[in-house]
This record gives structure tokens, sequence and C-alpha cells, in this order.
């Protein structure tokens, strides 16, 4: 076997093993989240809940409070950090993220007319509104930004985004000083917070974030041509524009799932796909699953710090996020853009 053939064998090899390592550490974040609570219950009561479920106090904590909760957190940490890294791909945007481009705000704010006009209603409709306002925002976000000198560019897709999340963010922060009603049972959920939660509200948004993700699991070996310059993807081939409206639907339901679930949380599909290419220069066909992992630990981790740090208090999720992600933004704009 020559030098080449070993190294192109031993590659994929490599990946498979990463991404089983970051399976056991996701799994080892996974059981510490269950453990944490306002009430101590010890390892063995938490796997006899799984082997011996007998209704018990302990049992129903775990089974429906403390378990729900963390598989949403790793479910909507996994899809945020693979949707920001199918945006940065599919734009060349290093900034590119469904927060920074506005994409959240709108699903959010969809959320918030919704609830605003017809007062409380199911988690479904919640996700539909949200897929639809997030799919608004993108498409705006892109038309601003292509308006720009130089068309749709990495600068001016970031610029049009902050200018669309801040136009946004005033009209939901309008609606909510109209309607306390609103502010009152929707605050906490615009932090971005995953209190609350339980596992019928993890099974209505699971069919639309498992088709995205698996949606952009396919779509990795495009994603990565398109990523190389849109003029090489067109010479070898690639319907460039079906692969976009694919990449964009995936995105969406994305994004529109985890603001329906959890409310809006930044940063994370800034920062992840940054952190996975440190090990994965260019490849998204390993990028995108690496991000799914790392997004899943991540977001599991955040959680844990926002229910220890203030304890018995906790703070939303969101705030933990924004305090990594913040300064890894400011890093990345003045970084990454001047290149």
């Amino acid at each position: 076997m020559t030098s080449a053939s070993s190294k192109a064998f031993k590659q994929p090899l490599l990946s498979l093993l990463g991404l089983g390592l970051g399976a056991i550490v996701l799994l080892i974040v996974l059981i510490y989240s269950v453990t944490l609570g306002a009430r101590d219950i010890p390892l063995r009561t938490i796997l006899e809940s799984f082997t011996t479920f007998d209704y018990s106090f302990d049992h129903l904590v775990i089974q429906t409070i403390r378990l729900p909760r963390s598989l949403i957190a790793m479910s909507v940490g996994a899809a945020l950090a693979v949707s920001g890294a199918l945006m940065q791909g599919l734009t060349r945007n290093p900034l590119a993220e469904t927060g920074i481009l506005g994409i959240e705000a709108g699903g959010a704010l969809a959320v918030v007319i919704t609830l605003f006009i017809f007062g409380s209603s199911s988690l479904t409709i919640y996700a539909g509104v949200a897929f639809l306002g997030a799919a608004i925002a993108a498409v705006l976000v892109y038309l601003l930004g292509a308006l720009g000198r130089g068309g749709a560019t990495p600068l001016n897709l970031t610029v049009a985004g902050a200018a669309m999340t801040a136009l946004i963010s005033s009209i939901t922060t309008a609606v909510l000083i109209v309607s306390q009603r609103t502010l009152e049972e929707i605050r906490f959920w615009l932090a971005g917070s995953l209190a609350g939660r339980d596992f019928e509200l993890f099974l209505q948004v699971l069919p639309f974030l498992g088709t995205g993700l698996v949606l952009a699991f396919l779509l990795g070996r495009q994603i990565t041509t398109i990523s190389l310059g849109e003029d090489i993807a067109t010479s070898l081939g690639q319907q460039t524009i079906w692969v976009k409206l694919l990449a964009a639907t995936s995105v969406v339901l994305l994004a529109g799932s985890s603001v329906a679930i959890a409310g809006p949380i930044g940063f994370v599909g800034l920062v992840v796909p940054h952190m996975v290419r440190f090990f994965i220069k260019t490849d998204y066909r390993w990028i995108l699953p690496y991000s799914a992992i790392a997004g899943a630990i991540l977001l599991l981790l955040s959680d844990i710090a926002a229910r220890v740090v203030l304890k018995p208090q906790e703070l939303p999720v969101g705030v933990m996020t924004a305090i990594v992600g913040a300064p890894f933004f400011v890093y990345l704009a003045k970084v990454k853009v001047k290149k």
C-alpha cells in the first residue's frame, strides 16, 4: 500500500474514531445533566428509573423533567450548530449564524405575534409560524445584503443581518410593551430557555428537527463543493440553485424547530463550526456530523452552567451561550472578515 493510499485510508478512519469519542463525551455529559436538579438523586436511582420504573417521585422527576430537558438541550444544540455550519459553507461567510443573520429573531417574532393575536396555542402551531418567520427573515436578509456594493458578500450579509435583527427585535419589543399578557407568558422563553420542557413538546418538534438534520447530512458533499466557490461548483456540474434551496430548507427547519421549543439561543451556530474546523478543515461530510455532536455538548454544558451558577435559581441558557459567543464574535469580526 502506497503512502498516498495509506493516508486516504487513515483519514476516514480517524474521522470516524473522532466521532465515536465525541459520542462518548456527549453520553457522559448527558448523564451528568440528568443527575443535576434541586433534589439530589443517586445515580443508582437514576439507572433504576430506566430499568424498573415504579412511578415513585424520584423516577417521575427523572423521566418527566430532567431527561426530556437534557434531550432537548442536546437536540437543539445539534440543530443550531449544523444550521450555522450550513450557512457558513453556503455563503462562505465566517460570521453566518441563525442568530446573527436574524433568522432566529424572525421565528421569535412570528411566535410572539401569534401569541398576541390568538392567545395560548399548541407548540405545533408555534413551530409552523416559527418556520414561516425564519424563512421570511432569511429571504429578506439575503435580498438586503445583495443590494449592497459587490452583492451578497460576507460583510454585506453580516450588516444586513444585524440591521434586520435590530428591526425585528424592535417590533417584538413593541408588541410585548403593548401586551403585558404576552410578555408574562413569553419573556423567559425569549431569553432562550429549556426549563419546563417535557417529552410531549420534544416529540412534536422532533420530526421537523430530524428532517432538517438528515437533509443537512445528505448535502455534505455538495456544500463542500459550493464552499470552494460557486464557479467551481458549476463547472463540476452541480445544480447550485437546488442545493441552495435544499440547504435553506434545512436551515429553516432546524432554526424553526429550535426557536419553537427553546426560544432564540444565539452563538451556538457561530462558535461550534469554527471549533470543528480546527480538526476538519473543509470537508462538510465530516464538519456537519462533528458540529452536531459538538453543538449538543456545548448546549448541554451551557444548560448545566445555567442551573448551577446561581443555584437554586437558574439562568436562561441563552445567557450562558452569549457569554461564550459574544467575545468569539468580536474576534471573528476583527480577524476573519478582513481576510
